[in-house]
């Protein structure tokens, strides 16, 4: 993991700044590569936050950014990032990872599309860092910045980096890598960062856990049919706990109605919604989360210092969300169910286990709370300067 080539690089910067201290410096144009899931959006736009309050700090000194996101459009970051207050570029793209037949081919006729609104994007724009992170919209981003000589920066937020990121290793200037065992892959670029994760979620307050019990279920944005199947075949056995723990559940809009007749019929207390916008207050009002295992899951669990029952999505492209899973197992942060082996009494039985050992569920939050690094924003923002500088 490297550390010394960025701070070298800050103070040849600081150096040169102290010989010219009146040049005129134009802004550092960054180009922001995120879309598709709040796994990639989220991190992206808690450093591009660091970045604009960093350009607030130094106006006075003649250093600012310019910021604009790229994506497809689709989903949440159509949503999320001009909320933010960030400029949305968007560009046709389509994965090609685990799909075949038709639909592959059709992706692959989506590629030279790609590859030319991106490059009318990169002549427009004309940024000094191009920042990525992985997925099918980033790798022709990254891919054509390297080649015309603009820095890049990849954000591996993954325990396994993906395929997209593992084609552009050899490209890229620094990777900012969110766990220790995700650095070896990238040799002398790797830099442990840790995860950018909202500030909020620093701030969840360390549970009590007296009974009533609550339970969250997160299955992601969209979230889970094998998760809420399995929930819901398990209420009648949380049925004849004494005291039933109470359910606050994020279901997926598509199984909304079906989940929330499910928990009404049961008699079972619970609070069914398709999506949570306030994550880390709902983490804040639990006991205990069970939820998939996506890097940003992962982090934000370990930022919030909550004890979890992980389970990593099958189909996840090179199992990345089962690697997530297990570097928060090692740590002692979390216990995994994986899919193949999810039934009804395995997840009541866990759950029992945990819920009736509070000073275990504590042991857990806390090493839970050892895998967070509240400046890793910083620290990533802090390598977009080095690059920048190198303008």
């Amino acid at each position: 993991m490297a550390w010394g080539a960025p701070v070298e690089e800050e103070k040849k910067l600081e150096e040169d700044e102290s010989v010219h201290p009146h040049r005129a410096v134009k802004p550092v144009r960054v180009l922001m590569v995120a879309g598709g899931t709040g796994g990639h959006i989220f991190p992206a736009l808690v450093v591009a936050e660091e970045l604009r309050a960093r350009s607030a700090a130094a106006e006075a000194e003649g250093r600012s950014y310019e910021i604009q996101f790229l994506g497809t459009g689709r989903g949440l970051e159509a949503r999320l990032i001009p909320a933010a207050g960030f400029p949305l570029r968007t560009v046709s793209a389509a994965g090609l990872k685990g799909i075949g037949g038709w639909r592959r081919v059709r992706n692959l006729l989506v590629l030279p599309r790609s590859a030319i609104e991106t490059a009318v994007i990169l002549s427009r724009f004309r940024p000094d860092v191009v920042v990525g992170l992985g997925g099918y919209v980033a790798g022709p981003a990254m891919l054509e910045s390297a080649l015309v000589g603009i820095p890049t920066l990849l954000i591996e937020p993954n325990a396994v980096p993906g395929f997209t990121n593992r084609v552009l290793r050899p490209l890229v200037k620094f990777a900012a890598v969110g766990f220790t065992e995700t650095a070896g892959p990238y040799g002398a670029k790797a830099v442990l960062t840790g995860h950018a994760v909202r500030r909020e979620f620093y701030a969840v307050p360390p549970g009590e856990h007296v009974p009533p019990f609550t339970v969250l279920i997160l299955g992601g944005s969209q979230g889970s049919a094998a998760i809420n199947n399995c929930v819901v075949r398990s209420l009648p056995l949380f049925l004849k706990w004494d005291e039933p723990p109470r359910f606050l559940h994020q279901t997926g809009e598509r199984e909304y109605n079906a989940v929330r007749q499910a928990y009404q019929e049961s008699g079972v207390p619970a609070e069914v919604v398709a999506f949570i916008e306030d994550v880390s207050g709902a983490l804040g009002r639990a006991d205990l989360v069970i939820s998939r295992a996506g890097a940003n899951t992962v982090a934000e669990l370990a930022a919030a210092g909550k004890a979890a029952v992980l389970i990593p999505f099958a189909g996840a492209a090179d199992q990345h969300q089962l690697g997530n899973a297990r570097a928060l197992e090692r740590a002692g942060g979390a216990c995994i169910i994986e899919q193949r082996e999810l039934t009804p009494e395995k997840l009541a039985a866990e759950v029992r286990d945990l819920l009736g050992a509070p000073q275990r569920l504590k042991e857990m939050e806390k090493a839970a709370g050892s895998l967070a690094r509240p400046d890793a924003a910083a620290r990533i923002a802090d390598l977009v300067e080095v690059l920048g500088a190198r303008r």
